[in-house]
């Protein structure tokens, strides 16, 4: 009889060590993807065609190797974020792929943590990573691993038996009319506005550091009828498609996809192209930092560059790189022509002085505030309109 009353017992003992057996298996279920989500690596990126190759090319043959996710959030330039972060302690991003200009800004503020050459895979000759990246290219906070450019393209069907052929096109309302659309900055618009006088590449700079460099400038700038100002990368190759404008300032990159993906009417002028570094920093204080060296050496190394250069035309930073570059992997377009340091684009292009800009940010940038303030004061909002970037995108 009593045998017979312990089996009851036992049975809810079962049942209830198969229910605890269920739960806490809902529960490790449920838990996995948070933990996995927290040791992700978190990096700040620029979205777009640009994201979209780094994915293909670094993000996800970074996980395939390592098993490590990647998780990307959208960055739009600039170090008030970062100087925020920092200030409180409470830094969420492990790398963030900036400009250099920006990176030098922020590593001479202490945002940045100091990098080493000897994180660096060597070449596949075994060359030293030291002697293959370029010039320039190992910063004290920030490493360069492709170089960009911003440049100007134009609606192929805007001007009937005629093209632009020259950045003093940009200017010339005559005989190309139409709206433009400018970055809103000032980097690269005084450099493009003081090359239609034709002021020597090797000058602009010294020009710029005087008031009457500025003032023509200005004026040149002052002497368009009407400029949509854009912030987003997006904007510009979009609102060169809608027809909204005729000419428009923007990364070679995302008007490459425009052009190739999007079968866009538009082509590049690069007489008078910036080009620019663009970085890997990693933030001081970041959460995984042991992490984020793992991922540099694996980013940087000479075929993760070349199968980026696959995807998106810019220059690889490391020679090992530049000439292992070949087609587009989707519509087999040779890159090695659309990438801004390929000798037939380069020939008239402008190295941004980013020591320059790094050193006068703040002072430039209010100037170039006050004088957009002052011209939508004489000419009205209608030709200082800001551009969003398309939410889709």
């Amino acid at each position: 009889m009593g045998r017979d009353n312990r089996r009851p017992h036992r049975a809810a003992r079962r049942l209830g060590l198969r229910l605890g057996l269920s739960l806490w298996l809902a529960l490790a279920l449920v838990a996995a993807p948070l933990a996995a989500e927290e040791e992700a690596l978190v990096v700040l990126s620029w979205g777009g065609a640009y994201e979209r190759a780094q994915r293909a090319a670094l993000f996800a043959p970074y996980t395939a190797a390592t098993g490590r996710q990647v998780s990307v959030q959208q960055y739009d330039g600039g170090i008030q974020a970062l100087r925020r972060a920092v200030a409180a302690g409470e830094v969420p991003w492990d790398l963030i792929d900036m400009t250099r200009s920006e990176a030098m800004a922020a590593c001479d503020e202490g945002l940045l943590a100091p990098l080493a050459p000897e994180w660096l895979a060597p070449a596949p000759d075994g060359t030293p990573a030291e002697e293959d990246f370029l010039p320039g290219a190992l910063g004290r906070c920030a490493l360069t691993h492709s170089l960009f450019a911003t440049v100007i393209a134009y609606r192929t069907d805007a001007f009937p038996g005629r093209r632009p052929t020259r950045i003093a096109d940009l200017f010339d309302q005559q005989r190309f009319p139409g709206p433009r659309a400018l970055q809103d900055t000032p980097a690269v618009n005084l450099e493009w506005a003081l090359l239609s006088y034709r002021v020597p590449r090797e000058e602009l700079y010294r020009l710029l550091s005087t008031r009457r460099g500025l003032d023509l400038a200005w004026a040149r700038l002052d002497g368009l009828d009407e400029i949509r100002w854009w912030r987003a990368g997006d904007a510009p190759p979009r609102l060169l498609a809608e027809g909204e404008v005729v000419m428009a300032s923007g990364y070679n990159g995302r008007f490459f996809e425009a052009m190739i993906q999007g079968d866009a009417p538009i082509e590049i002028l690069w007489d008078g192209q910036v080009q620019e570094h663009e970085t890997w920093a990693i933030p001081r204080g970041a959460p995984h930092p042991e992490a984020a060296r793992d991922f540099l050496r694996f980013a940087t190394a000479t075929e993760r560059l070349v199968e980026l250069a696959r995807r998106i035309p810019y220059g690889p930073a490391r020679r090992s790189a530049a000439g292992r570059v070949t087609t587009h992997p989707e519509s087999g377009v040779d890159m090695r022509l659309h990438i801004p340091t390929h000798p037939l684009n380069a020939e008239r292009a402008v190295t941004k002085d980013e020591t320059w800009y790094a050193r006068t940010r703040p002072r430039i940038q209010a100037l170039f505030d006050a004088w957009r303030e002052a011209r939508e004061a004489r000419r009205g909002p209608a030709a200082n309109t800001v551009t969003p970037s398309d939410p889709n995108e």
